[in-house]
């Protein structure tokens, strides 16, 4: 089982005037291992809900047909398998082994051979806790496996993966898809949206790319599909291998100290951290899934309160006892999980919030907005819910929030993570030309070609004992 079928689908969320995903027709046989591939905002997780059954009838239009193994994807669930993007939204237990356990129970496996299940399924993504594990202690990374783990423990025909390494570490990420190359039977159909390209072919044998607006624009074995179109989909931002991007060096040195953390912690997870953030240097934040990458952010974000060492940030203070409307004009944070700090429900509402709450004229409001939609390339989402826009558009939207207020310091949290070669290249120039302007920007990443292209420095943080 697990036999794809789409006949001109196509899908437009409420209240949009574009097409989601338009005009698909793609058939996927039995044991087919596809990537698929296209630019941000082209459709492909909205075609991989489609797929797993997960698009509410009252929550848009659809066209065309679907079908698994002949059947509507709502009939189908239980043939089916998906990791999202974002893999909180799939943890539903407080301890990791019964979250993995969960769908087996719903799925009415037999108790005797649920937790055999679970412990495979949990050892097969390299989970490094046992069953007792808090999920609200766990990384985004290791939210992943665990998400992962959930998915692989039901041992689905069809198995639907979205950016399933998008928040690991290399050595994780390889974890993962030595995970996923174990877990596929002769019969399970895979089809994976990655932008890990180079690393991601190891798992296919076929490679299709959608069109933006409609179609398929290639479809073959990943050789010959990059070898006709290749320049052209890195153009269009597909991350083809074999295009590197060139780095985007410092025109002077660093500046003055924005923020230094010494000796900083946080309970259990964050050990001792000590590091400066200066003006017109960009700071790459590295190290291992559950070492305290995005709990160092948000201390230097003046968004947590250490537990012991301090965080001063200039012109002197610690950041988390500022008012709100000051750290705002100061401090930029961009949190891993864009949807987080998204409080209204309009795209062009979102990026007036801040400046609207410093006092700003409207009339450098509306400048304001009007130039980031344009340099982040949402223009044509002004009026969209930023609930309904792509990984990558919700990417970049956060960016583009953090920057209306013009804060000196930006501390970003997996900046890159959803983009297309397009769109990275061109956040890269973003923050590069902000840094060359005098700001400060900290990036929490696993994106290697991120830190070799943008980064003047590297902290790298050891996981706590």
């Amino acid at each position: 089982m697990g036999e794809v079928a789409l006949r001109g689908f196509g899908w437009r969320h409420a209240g949009r005037k574009a097409w989601a995903v338009r005009g698909v027709d793609l058939r996927i046989a039995h044991g087919e291992r596809v990537l698929l591939l296209g630019p941000s905002g082209a459709g492909k997780s909205t075609l991989l809900a489609a797929l797993a059954g997960l698009l509410p009838e009252d929550s848009g239009e659809a066209e065309g047909t679907v079908e698994i193994d002949g059947l509507d994807p709502r009939k189908a669930r239980e043939r089916v398998g998906i990791v999202f993007q974002d893999p909180e939204t799939q943890l539903v237990m407080s301890r990791s082994g019964d979250d993995v356990a969960f769908g087996l129970e719903n799925r009415g496996v037999p108790a005797g051979e649920i937790w055999p299940r679970v412990d495979e399924a949990l050892h097969r993504v390299g989970f490094g806790y046992g069953r007792d594990r808090p999920t609200g202690a766990l990384s985004g990374g290791e939210q992943q496996r665990l998400a992962l783990a959930g998915t692989l423990a039901l041992r689905p025909g069809l198995l639907l993966l979205d950016e399933p390494t998008a928040n690991l570490d290399p050595a994780g990420a390889a974890l993962i898809r030595g995970a996923v190359t174990r877990a596929l039977g002769d019969d399970t159909t895979l089809i994976i949206v990655e932008h890990r390209v180079a690393e991601a072919l190891t798992l296919v044998d076929r490679v299709v790319v959608l069109e933006p607006g409609g179609g398929v624009r290639a479809d073959g074995p990943p050789g010959a599909v990059f070898a006709a179109h290749g320049d052209r989909l890195a153009d269009e931002g597909v991350w083809v291998p074999g295009h590197p991007v060139a780095p985007r060096q410092a025109r002077t040195g660093p500046g003055e100290t924005l923020v230094r953390a010494t000796a900083v912690t946080l309970r259990d997870r964050l050990g001792p951290a000590t590091l400066t953030a200066r003006a017109g240097e960009a700071l790459a934040v590295t190290g291992p899934n559950g070492a305290g990458k995005s709990t160092l952010a948000l201390l230097l974000g003046g968004l947590l309160k250490p537990t012991s060492g301090t965080i001063e940030a200039a012109p002197g203070g610690s950041p988390h006892r500022w008012r709100a409307a000051d750290l705002t004009a100061r401090i930029g944070s961009v949190f891993q999980d864009p949807e987080h700090q998204f409080v209204t429900h309009r795209v062009a509402d979102e990026l007036a919030l801040g400046p609207r709450r410093l006092g700003r004229p409207e009339a450098e409001v509306g400048r304001t907005v009007d130039d980031l939609l344009d340099r982040l390339r949402l223009a044509k989402l002004a009026g969209a819910n930023p609930h309904t826009l792509s990984g990558g558009e919700a990417r970049r939207l956060s960016v583009a929030t953090a920057l209306a207020t013009a804060p000196r310091l930006l501390v970003l949290d997996e900046p890159t993570f959803g983009q297309d070669r397009r769109t990275w290249i061109e956040l890269i120039d973003l923050l590069a030309r902000l840094r060359d302007d005098g700001h400060g920007i900290v990036a929490v990443t696993h994106d290697e070609d991120f830190v070799a292209a943008l980064a003047d420095s590297v902290h790298r943080l050891a996981r706590a004992a």
